[in-house]
């Protein structure tokens, strides 16, 4: 599973502006949602539920908001850049601007892990969180992704 078969351009959004996690989980709802076929709200209650378990900040400036939904038959990925980092009670305590969120089928477990594990090792990759978060547009986050080695779920 490589993040380029979860993540399409039409994922990818710079500059956001928002106040507080719930406004990050509606806006990854309405670049998410749609062309899946599921509604934005449904997207961003799922992502608030799975939150309100505990933070999905990663550390170093990144969160990996995620959850499971029905109707999903595989893993769906979105990344949304803040335009002001916002505080989501990362361990390390670090504001978030950099946010990958994954969207999973219902009964998706190792997938799901897959997916995580995936991500994870793309933002521990500091050099390339860098270039994300310095891409000018979406077409440049894109590009920074593939910029590197490969990031690859076993």
């Amino acid at each position: 599973m490589l993040l380029s078969d979860l993540l399409p351009a039409s994922a990818i959004a710079v500059g956001v502006t928002a106040a507080d996690k719930r406004a990050v989980f509606d806006r990854a709802g309405a670049i998410i949602g749609p062309p899946l076929g599921v509604s934005p709200r449904a997207v961003a209650r799922t992502l608030a539920d799975r939150e309100a378990l505990g933070s999905t900040g990663f550390g170093g400036g990144c969160a990996i908001p995620h959850g499971r939904m029905a109707g999903l038959t595989q893993m769906h990925a979105a990344v949304l850049r803040l335009a002001k980092p916002l505080d989501w009670q990362a361990l390390d305590g670090l504001a978030v601007e950099l946010v990958v969120v994954l969207l999973g089928p219902a009964d998706a477990g190792v997938e799901h892990l897959k997916a995580l594990a995936l991500v994870s090792r793309l933002l521990r990759d500091r050099a390339r969180v860098a270039r994300m978060l310095g891409a000018a547009d979406a077409g440049a986050l894109l590009a920074s992704l593939a910029d590197g080695p490969d990031i690859v779920a076993a």
